[in-house]
């Protein structure tokens, strides 16, 4: 179930968890198609933070459905990698997402921040400034 105007954590994980966000390009590719949704005015993003083998994003729904918006990001996503990386038709995502729809009494602001500190948690950084590929309305 999804609901227009609703925030919503998401995760998804690359194929076999294959760090290809390790690669600057592949992971600036992959954000571009990310803020697509926003402009196509499908989500509006709060924060997101890329990993090597996972994408965290906060966003409100803004069109259509969760599975559309993720649907619609992964393949234009995909297609990009892939035509960077000279591989068309590899699978770039795992099937399916997990999503958790915050409820009115949780802190967004909380759970932008808790998010985008993944890579210090993960041990990538020493502080999240350091780390290229994330985006946050407010940290």
């Amino acid at each position: 179930m999804s609901l227009v105007g609703h925030a919503y954590l998401l995760t998804t994980v690359t194929y076999e968890r294959a760090p290809v966000f390790d690669d600057f390009a592949l992971a600036r590719a992959t954000i571009a198609a990310l803020r697509g949704c926003d402009a196509m005015g499908e989500s509006e993003t709060l924060a997101f933070v890329l990993m090597p083998d996972h994408l965290h994003w906060l966003m409100v729904l803004r069109g259509e459905s969760l599975d559309a918006v993720m649907r619609r990001f992964k393949s234009v996503s995909a297609r990009e990698v892939n035509q960077l990386r000279d591989r068309p038709g590899t699978p770039l995502w795992q099937p399916g997402y997990h999503d958790h729809a915050l409820r009115r009494d949780e802190d967004l602001q909380a759970t932008a921040r808790y998010l985008v500190g993944n890579p210090v948690r993960a041990g990538l950084v020493a502080s999240v400034m350091d780390y290229p590929h994330w985006d946050a309305v407010w940290v």
